[in-house]
């Protein structure tokens, strides 16, 4: 299983909910699959994506997921310590781990050899740590957020991407839509 079909599988789960998504292709690919006003699409910021959505999740009440890749989590890896030391218990992270810089050409990251991501966050103290399958991302992903916990997940996925067409809603846009989501009460 591909990043583009880990996402596929986990949209029914989190329709609807707060998500803050990778750079790049992940977010193309999130916006080709299933466009939501409360996804938050970043098309820059490499590193940023855990950090905002933890940010997100610390101001306020609802659910937030951020889907965010191994290589970008690896540009920022104090990005773990900070989630650990900053418990939101309405936040999940996603860990893509692919083991590759998808959206520049699948060049190796170093969670794909040597690095665990899931040792990393438990080493800086995350309490509630899963690595998964790609195939149980949906299933583990439902848990946490049932869970009612601060929870980060590596799922575990190969390499690879598929055409997308870049995303042509304006940052200013995308920013818009999604404040109007954060701002909308709970149903």
């Amino acid at each position: 299983m591909i990043r583009s079909e880990l996402l596929k599988s986990i949209i029914p789960v989190i329709t609807d909910h707060l998500v803050v998504c990778n750079i790049g292709l992940p977010s193309q690919e999130l916006c080709l699959l299933d466009d939501q006003p409360s996804n938050f699409y970043m098309l820059g910021t490499m590193g940023l994506c855990s950090s905002i959505g933890l940010g997100l999740a610390l101001a306020q009440n609802k659910k937030v997921i951020a889907i965010d890749g191994d290589g970008s989590v690896l540009t920022n890896l104090a990005t773990l310590a900070t989630i650990a030391n900053n418990v939101a218990d309405n936040f999940v992270l996603l860990i893509v781990d692919n083991g590759s810089y998808g959206s520049t050409g699948d060049q190796p990251t170093y969670a794909g050899g040597k690095t665990s991501l899931t040792a990393v966050a438990k080493a800086c103290g995350c309490e509630h740590v899963v690595e998964c399958e790609a195939e149980a991302s949906a299933a583990e992903l439902q848990a946490a957020l049932d869970g009612d916990r601060m929870t980060v997940i590596v799922a575990k996925c190969a390499s690879g991407n598929i055409p997308v067409p870049v995303i042509e809603m304006s940052p200013v846009v995308i920013r818009d839509r999604f404040m109007k989501e954060v701002g909308r009460e709970a149903d």
